[in-house]
């Protein structure tokens, strides 16, 4: 099941209790009033970048837009629990996201990083976009391989893998070989 209204009306209801208007928030985070409101209504699913944005002009974590409860102690993600695919892109022709995010930790209070499993798709496309955000990020490839342009780097991993980078320089997580590969990320980005 795809999370995908659900993120922008969690948005909206956020931006509503903390009395900030779309205007508002849009001058705070540099994006336009049209984008966040296509974002709210749910005709647009933003990709990373964009709702760190907009978790940061908010003051709240990444993971408030994706959380349905939240638990002071540990959290358990045990390996056969039915998963719930979030996605940060509408996959289409112009996207540059082919990525399918499962939450690890959507139940933990007071977090500070997100864990997820992401399923990367195959991407015809050759040039694939960056983007930025402030932040730290963790990779281990599970299956499959992947290349990351970071900067004017690019580095391919196998499966056992792993990479830890600055988000503030522009990247990109695709899929090499043309072929599906899975992958643990951890995301850090700090409000």
């Amino acid at each position: 099941m795809q999370v995908k209204n659900q993120i922008g009306s969690k948005i909206k209801s956020i931006r509503e209790i903390k009395n900030v208007s779309i205007e508002e928030l849009a001058e705070r985070i540099n994006l336009s009033v049209e984008q966040l409101n296509r974002i709210e209504t749910g005709d647009q699913l933003p990709s990373l970048a964009p709702l760190i944005k907009i978790a940061r002009g908010l003051g709240v974590r990444l993971g408030t837009f994706t959380d349905d409860h939240e638990h002071l102690g540990p959290v358990v993600t045990r390996g056969d629990d039915k998963r719930r695919s979030i996605s940060f892109s509408n996959k289409s022709g112009e996207s540059r996201q082919h990525l399918d995010f499962y939450s690890l930790a959507q139940d933990k209070a007071g977090r500070h990083m997100e864990p997820y499993l992401v399923d990367i798709f195959p991407s015809d496309r050759d040039n694939h976009a960056l983007s930025s955000h402030e932040g730290e990020e963790f990779i281990y490839v599970l299956d499959g391989t992947v290349e990351i342009s970071y900067g004017k780097d690019v580095f391919r991993l196998e499966k056992g893998d792993s990479i830890y980078y600055d988000s503030i320089v522009a990247h990109n997580v695709h899929a090499a070989n043309h072929k599906p590969a899975t992958i643990l990320g951890v995301v850090y980005a700090p409000f």
